[in-house]
């Protein structure tokens, strides 16, 4: 008897990695304090190991984080770790760095919430299949957005970015998901709360089709900038429907698969390893 599978539930669409997000910071000692020492993240070591900027590694994914700011996203960034009594406890020691800032965690529905200095949040959850293989990474950001606009936004990333997009109820409001890799998501959550000005923030993501996007971007007149032949970047999401309804603000730094930096590995280190403690060939992450 021959098997049938759903060969549609495995398409990822034309976006095909979420890779990082862009926030500046005004400190790289406090920074170094809450990414690296609390939460048990890494610090690239190849590349902005300078004072103007530093790269911390996720899993394939990063923070990257020039100096100046602060830069708050408007929302939260979900993170996987395979550990989260070990999170906890690296938090709890942290404290004592982290006083006088906005600092702080707590445990809810078996994740971490976690707010770093300057008032970003993270969300942490254990590996899930949800979340394809990653056993440490970020498989979504998840943006608060005005009332009304999720569905035209669905509709932007399906027919301009050519990403598959639906909409359905998160926590209680309306929201709109679109598939940005294997097991990664923009989510854009509706609310009535105030939404703060937007402050230059950025998420970076890779796209299969380069030129199909950038040509209807360009004819809207929405792209900003022309990196490289690489790379360009927009900010406005609009509503294909309505064209000059600006729905929300993000700039997307876009970048092609012929990118130099596209699957770049990154290095990850195990933050269990102590000098007290130390065993020999367990220095890496190995998930």
């Amino acid at each position: 008897m021959t098997k049938t599978f759903d060969r549609a539930a495995q398409a990822v669409g034309n976006i095909v990695a979420l890779e990082h997000v862009n926030v500046k910071i005004p400190s790289q000692v406090t920074s170094t304090a809450f990414y690296v020492v609390a939460m048990g993240l890494t610090r690239d070591p190849y590349l902005m190991v300078g004072l103007e900027n530093m790269w911390i590694n996720i899993g394939q994914q990063q923070i990257h984080q020039p100096t100046g700011g602060p830069d708050v996203l408007r929302g939260v960034i979900g993170i996987v770790m395979p550990d989260l009594e070990a999170l906890q406890a690296r938090l709890a020691e942290a404290k004592g760095h982290l006083a006088d800032t906005k600092f702080a965690y707590g445990v809810e529905n078996g994740h971490v919430n976690v707010t770093c200095p300057w008032g970003n949040n993270f969300r942490v959850h254990l590996p899930d299949p949800k979340y394809g293989d990653m056993t440490l990474g970020m498989p979504y950001v998840e943006f608060t957005v005005p009332r009304g606009t999720a569905e035209g936004i669905a509709r932007f990333y399906e027919r301009v970015m050519g990403a598959p997009a639906r909409v359905d109820t998160l926590r209680g409001e309306k929201a709109a998901r679109t598939k940005v890799g294997r097991g990664q998501e923009l989510v854009f959550r509706e609310t009535t709360e105030a939404i703060p000005a937007y402050d230059g923030h950025h998420v970076a993501i890779y796209i299969s089709d380069f030129a199909t996007p950038h040509r209807w971007l360009v004819e809207h007149d929405l792209v900003w900038q022309e990196s490289d032949p690489y790379q360009y970047r927009f900010t406005k999401i609009v509503d294909p429907d309505s064209p000059q309804k600006v729905l929300f603000e993000i700039e997307h730094e876009v970048r092609s698969l012929t990118h130099p930096m596209y699957l770049r590995p990154l290095i990850n280190r195990n933050p269990m390893q102590r000098q007290r403690t130390y065993v020999r060939g367990r220095d890496a992450f190995v998930g």
